[in-house]
């Protein structure tokens, strides 16, 4: 049990780094108003030790979108699509049947024909931590 709270200390820790990184936002030529995607991949956690990703869709009318998963060598691991407004879709990978492959996800919007694509890396570190206190 104190492995597996220290990892979720060290997971905690991690993204609250990345969050203080990468909070501030760099407006090109002076705009007011930064042009958010309407398109949005993240990680969630982890599920049976698997990692879970969220895909939001953030669209106001009604559109199709294609969803595709490939490992770095091109080959199609997922390719779905789904139809509606403001999607959200949760994916979980199997760790054991594409180890630590860099993934790609493109999502595509039909109407417009806006894709943005997204890699996943999977990176593990140990931490082997050594702490002197002075007693006396």
């Amino acid at each position: 049990m104190k492995i597996k709270m220290r990892n979720f200390g060290m997971m905690l820790m991690a993204v609250v780094a990345l969050t203080l990184t990468f909070s501030n936002t760099t407006l090109a030529n002076g705009e007011k108003n930064p042009k958010s995607s309407s398109i949005e991949l993240k990680f969630i956690g982890h599920y049976e030790n698997q990692p879970v990703f969220l895909l939001n869709l953030n669209n106001t009318e009604e559109d199709e979108f294609s969803i595709t998963f490939r490992d770095d060598y091109g080959n199609v691991l997922y390719s779905g699509k789904v139809k509606g407004s403001n999607i959200s879709k949760k994916f979980m990978l199997n760790t054991e049947e594409i180890g630590d492959n860099v993934l790609n996800v493109e999502v595509k919007a039909k109407k417009n024909d806006k894709s943005e694509i997204y890699q996943i890396n999977r990176n593990r570190s140990y931490v082997d931590e050594t702490v002197v206190n002075k007693v006396k």
